[in-house]
This record gives structure tokens, C-alpha cells and sequence, in this order.
């Protein structure tokens, strides 16, 4: 593979749950957001929150940013031009997300090129009213995703990836056979067991279904984690579709969203 600096800050970066004291400058905190804003974008419809509590994220970062979907702005242009919003909630936050991810990906290789190292926080959607009150936010502004960021006090190896055979398609979807989905399963979880990484965490997710458990740390790995995560919670999308609506956002298809 084809090998230069950008490529090589891509393939080193990994989550940092551990950081030092070291407060960034405010110079590396501009440089940062410019480079989340100058991601490419539908709308522009990426926003930022930021806090420098470090009791105010779980692993005591010294910028805890959250980065929004944020109509309000987009809407306040438009009615400056005289129009109102008529494009569907559903199809605005679509654009919106893809905006906010693409800002919030510039954030974080603009930070690993400086030195500093990251952690996306996803639960964020789920604690969406409670960032409207801290920060008084307007309607048509959710909250979508946590961003912690500073120096690290770790360097752990990258996580492991799905092999390209079923990553990339070109032409035609693959066929998942079992000796196919075998190998990419057997990527995963060797790779996360070289690095006893669910051992180290205490992360076995309980089972909370009518199953024996017949897992232990010796072989517990991505796989099995991830399928127990889409496998037993979100079942309903109602507590989503809450959140939503106390943002301003009302998904087509549910009246009570």
C-alpha cells in the first residue's frame, strides 16, 4: 500500500481514553475546528459544542466537544432569502448527519496531526434534551455525536478492520458465503484478542435473552460483542424519535415524533 504522512496519521489513529494534563493551546483549538469546517458539506449544517470540564466527559479530556445538526442556522439563511423550510425532517437530518460526520472526521485527523489523540462518544443522540438545556439551544439544533480530545496518556495499537474482500464491492454485491464471513470474522476477533482488549475493559455485555452463556474472555471478542449489542437493545426507536421531537425534529411516518 502507498505510504506518506496523511496516509500514515489515517492508518495509526485509534480511540484514546487516557490524556494527560496538558491543556491544548487555543491555537490548536482553532486550528481544529477550521479544519472540521472546511470538511465537505450539503448544507453546512455542522455546529459545535465544546466544554473544557474535564469532569464533564467520561474520560477527563480537556476539550469535550459535541458536534450538531444544526437547522436553526441553516433556516435562520433561508429566511433572510425569504424562503421557508419545506424539505421533510427525514431528508434535512439525513444531510445534516452526513454534514456533522464529515466535520467531526476533520476534527480528528487535524487533531492526530498535532499531536493529540481522540474518542468519538455515540451515545450522544440518546442525552440530546440534556445538552438543549445546558447550552439554551434553539430548536432545530440535535445534538449527534460526543468528540473528547487532548494529549494522550496511552498509545494503544489501531483496532482491528474487516478484510477489503467484503469492504469494497465493485460491480456486484459478494456473496457472504460461510468460508467469506468466516475469514473477516476470524480478522476481527483474533485481532481484538491479541490485545485482550474486552479483558482489560471488564466489557463482556451480559445477556439479557433466553441464552446459555458459553463465552469467556478467552474468546469473547468483536463479533460476539457487536451482535450483542444490535441483538438485545434499540429495539424500539420511540426513545430516539423523543429526543428528536424535543429538538425540533419530526420524522415523517411518526406522528408522535
Amino acid at each position: 500500500m502507498i505510504s506518506n504522512p496523511i496516509i500514515e496519521t489515517l492508518m495509526s489513529r485509534k480511540s484514546i481514553r487516557n490524556y494527560t494534563d496538558r491543556t491544548p493551546s487555543e491555537e490548536v483549538i482553532e486550528t481544529v475546528v477550521c479544519a472540521g469546517q472546511q470538511a465537505p458539506f450539503a448544507y453546512q449544517m455542522g455546529s459545535l459544542l465544546l466544554s473544557r470540564e474535564r469532569a464533564s466527559n467520561p474520560f477527563q479530556a480537556p476539550l469535550f466537544f459535541v458536534v450538531c445538526v444544526d437547522s436553526h442556522r441553516h433556516e435562520a439563511v433561508m429566511s433572510r432569502r425569504g424562503w421557508e423550510m419545506v424539505q421533510n425532517d427525514l431528508s434535512l437530518l439525513l444531510f445534516g448527519i452526513q454534514d456533522a460526520a464529515y466535520m467531526a472526521e476533520n476534527m480528528v485527523i487535524a487533531a492526530e496531526s498535532l499531536g493529540m489523540g481522540s474518542c468519538f462518544l455515540g451515545g450522544i443522540p440518546y442525552r440530546a434534551a440534556s445538552f438543549v438545556e445546558q447550552y439554551d439551544l434553539p430548536p432545530r439544533v440535535f445534538p449527534l455525536v460526543g468528540l473528547v480530545m487532548g494529549y494522550p496518556a496511552e498509545d494503544p495499537p489501531p483496532r482491528p478492520r474487516y478484510p477489503m474482500a467484503v469492504t469494497l464491492v465493485e460491480d456486484a454485491y459478494p456473496d457472504l458465503d460461510d468460508a467469506l464471513m468466516e475469514r473477516a470474522m476470524e480478522e476481527m476477533d483474533e485481532g481484538y484478542l491479541a490485545q485482550d482488549y474486552y479483558r482489560q475493559r471488564n466489557a463482556m455485555i451480559p445477556l439479557q435473552v433466553d441464552r446459555e452463556e458459553t463465552f469467556t474472555y478467552e474468546d469473547y471478542s468483536w463479533t460476539e460483542h457487536i451482535s450483542r449489542k444490535a441483538g438485545q437493545w434499540m429495539e424500539s426507536p420511540d426513545e430516539l424519535l423523543e429526543q428528536f421531537a424535543k429538538c425540533g425534529f419530526h420524522i415523517p411516518g411518526f406522528p408522535d415524533s
